[in-house]
């Protein structure tokens, strides 16, 4: 007589488009899709920082909601008619970006956008500018996540960026 053992299913857990770890309990990525949430519920997000000019997808904000996740929307949906996807991100955003990023109360944290790459990499490479990294880093780091789409306008931003304009706070992260 054989015996059956019972084999649970596999939860198999799906990172988002250019996912990446910034540094301890800050994530970067594009917009998740609902293969992703298994995966984004087990980082135990406390915080959400939306850099796109869209509205993230109603199920992702249900998901936020359903966690119960802090979600900042830093787009510029309504400020600007004319706004798009291509418009780069302004210095007002970064900052204010940054503000989140820098307050470790926001963590575990992810930075997004639709596809993770351009205004998502900008603030990373603003942080990075933060953390002293030398320009040619900022750069590889950014080009690995654009891919084949760099943005010459964002590299010069970052490279232009007054990190001045961040007020770093005296309960800052331990990395920076």
């Amino acid at each position: 007589m054989s015996s059956q053992h019972f084999i649970p299913p596999l939860v198999k857990f799906l990172e988002s488009n250019n996912y990446g770890m910034i540094e301890e309990d800050l994530y970067r990525s594009g917009q998740p899709n609902e293969l992703n949430f298994p995966f984004l519920e087990k980082l135990g997000l406390k915080t959400v920082v939306w850099l796109a000019s869209e509205e993230p997808n109603q199920r992702f904000l249900d998901f936020i909601d359903d966690q119960e996740i802090k979600f900042h929307n830093l787009g510029i949906v309504g400020v600007m008619s004319s706004v798009s996807a291509w418009d780069p991100i302004t210095e007002e955003v970064v900052v204010e970006a940054l503000g989140h990023i820098l307050n470790p109360h926001n963590y575990p944290m992810i930075v997004m956008c639709n596809l993770g790459r351009h205004r998502t990499g900008t603030i990373v490479g603003c942080l990075r500018k933060l953390q002293k990294w030398n320009l040619t880093s900022i750069f590889e780091e950014y080009r690995r996540y654009a891919g084949p789409k760099v943005r010459v306008l964002n590299e010069q931003f970052i490279e232009l960026f007054d990190t001045d304009l961040v007020r770093v706070p005296v309960n800052r992260p331990k990395w920076l």
